[in-house]
């Protein structure tokens, strides 16, 4: 039993590597796209295109959400079961996109944008290699290899990057986009086919899928509010102002998105499986998600402050004059994004204890409270719809730490401790960081002054206090390179 329990610690740690490998090679291959994308087209390019996204995330939802993560979920699920799946999602992909495809007149009319209806039908075509890619990494998760993601992360990132950025370069604007965005699902497909062993078999279950929906709807229902919510300020900007606004504020989310989406999702993703493979020991069960929240947090917080302190000379830097306005939408979010790790490892926790119905009911009462943010800011402008989704995201916490008090007794309060140590050399970190936008020196050589400042401030702090996180995560790395258990 003891050998079992160090060989899962060690399967555990090696996925959580892995996993960081690849969020942290796909984040700074993004990183670099992005910056090089930006210099090459308008914000109203970025606009359009993040209005195409949003319905291509509410599409992919019926796809991959709540199937997949019931795979993983179940603990004998088998051939049958992924088979039943594969096939499923290849029929919902078509007749989402043929709707979509009759739809695209309807969206272009909506947002005054007749070009939108050529765009939406061609970037829908990902749904079809969105439908393999969900039943391919359910099994790469389930079965904790999560080395194939960075193969196959880095590879469709990169080769698609590459043809967003020559399209860009000759002037295709949107289409550079849409291409970019079409390209990486296929690569990504096409890669995870040859390296991942799995291949569908003609097998269907009619019994196996409503075993699996038996689970999967409430995570489906409450994906596409999710989905919906957290898209619903770029359908609402796209409509009220104009593409070149909601670039802007679309552009202004993009870069803590991804860095808290990336880093506190290589935890999460590792974390539910291994979670679930322990869902009859709640006390286990508490301990890892403890440890989630605690090491998601010292990660993801001093990077958020961070990145809102430098928010200015980066945009000017990185992005050029062109794009300060969306400076303040960037710390904002940034605020929002800080504690993401509660959301997360909270809700990870529910799954990972069969528990979805509860799930759905959080989103419900989550999505109730957005709509009216939503109804009280909008007539107050842009800014105060931004403000307003920060209020959100601190109620939210909230609301998804409440039932594991009871699932798991785990407390509200005993998150707040297990997150103030990041939090408060965080925000020490930031405000130092943050002071020293005021000396006159050139634009790169001040980021560069306050980057490093930052990380040496914030190791030092971690050193002083003996932030148990901090050493936790230094004995880790060094246990796993000597090949310590």
């Amino acid at each position: 039993m003891a050998e079992n329990k160090e060989i899962n610690k060690k399967t555990v740690i090696s996925s959580l590597i892995w996993k960081f490998l690849e969020r942290g090679g796909v984040q700074g291959v993004q990183f670099l796209l992005s910056i090089i994308l930006a210099r090459l087209v308008t914000p109203s390019d970025y606009g359009v295109i993040a209005i195409l996204l949003v319905f291509i995330q509410i599409a992919n939802v019926f796809i991959q959400s709540g199937f997949n993560t019931a795979l993983i979920q179940k603990k004998d699920s088998d051939d049958v079961d992924f088979s039943s799946i594969f096939y499923l999602s290849l029929v919902i992909a078509t007749i989402i996109y043929v709707i979509l495809f009759f739809a695209a007149p309807f969206v272009g009319v909506f947002y005054k944008q007749e070009n939108l209806t050529l765009f939406l039908r061609v970037i829908s075509i990902t749904l079809f290699f969105g439908a393999v890619n969900s039943v391919q990494n359910a099994y790469v998760s389930k079965t904790m290899q999560f080395k194939r993601f960075f193969v196959s992360s880095m590879g469709a990132v990169t080769g698609s990057g590459i043809i967003g950025i020559l399209m860009a370069y000759k002037g295709f604007g949107v289409w550079a986009l849409v291409a970019q965005q079409l390209s990486k699902d296929i690569l990504t497909c096409i890669i995870l086919w040859f390296t991942v062993k799995w291949r569908p078999k003609f097998l269907f279950s009619f019994e196996r899928v409503k075993n699996l929906f038996s689970f999967g709807w409430k995570l489906l229902v409450s994906g596409i509010l999710d989905t919906v919510f957290r898209n619903i300020y770029n359908l609402i900007v796209g409509r009220i102002y104009n593409s070149e606004t909601l670039g802007v504020f679309n552009r202004g989310h993009q870069f803590p998105q991804v860095i808290a989406t990336n880093l506190d999702g290589s935890i999460q993703s590792v974390m539910l499986p291994t979670l679930s493979s322990h869902n009859d020991n709640v006390e286990e069960v508490k301990r890892l998600t403890r440890r989630s929240i605690s090491t998601s947090a010292y990660l993801l917080m001093p990077c958020m402050f961070g990145m809102a302190a430098v928010a200015e000379p980066l945009v000017k830097l990185l992005l050029t004059d062109k794009w300060l306005p969306c400076v303040p939408f960037l710390q904002l979010a940034c605020f929002s994004y800080a504690i993401f790790p509660i959301h997360t490892a909270n809700l990870t926790g529910i799954n990972a204890l069969g528990r979805s119905d509860i799930f759905l009911k959080l989103e419900i009462i989550k999505k109730v409270i957005t709509i009216v943010n939503i109804l009280i800011t909008i007539p107050l402008g842009i800014y105060a719809m931004a403000i307003g989704q920060v209020i959100s995201a601190i109620i939210s916490s909230f609301i998804n730490a409440f039932p594991n008090k009871k699932l798991m007794n785990y407390s509200y309060a005993e998150q707040l401790k297990d997150l103030a140590p990041g939090f408060l050399c965080s925000l020490v970190m930031g405000l130092s960081v943050w002071s020293l936008n005021f000396i006159p020196i050139n634009t790169a050589l001040l980021l560069f002054i306050q980057i490093i400042t930052g990380g040496v401030i914030y190791i030092l702090l971690s050193k002083i206090f003996k932030l148990e996180t901090f050493s936790y995560i230094i004995n880790t790395i060094k246990g796993f390179k000597n090949g310590r258990k």
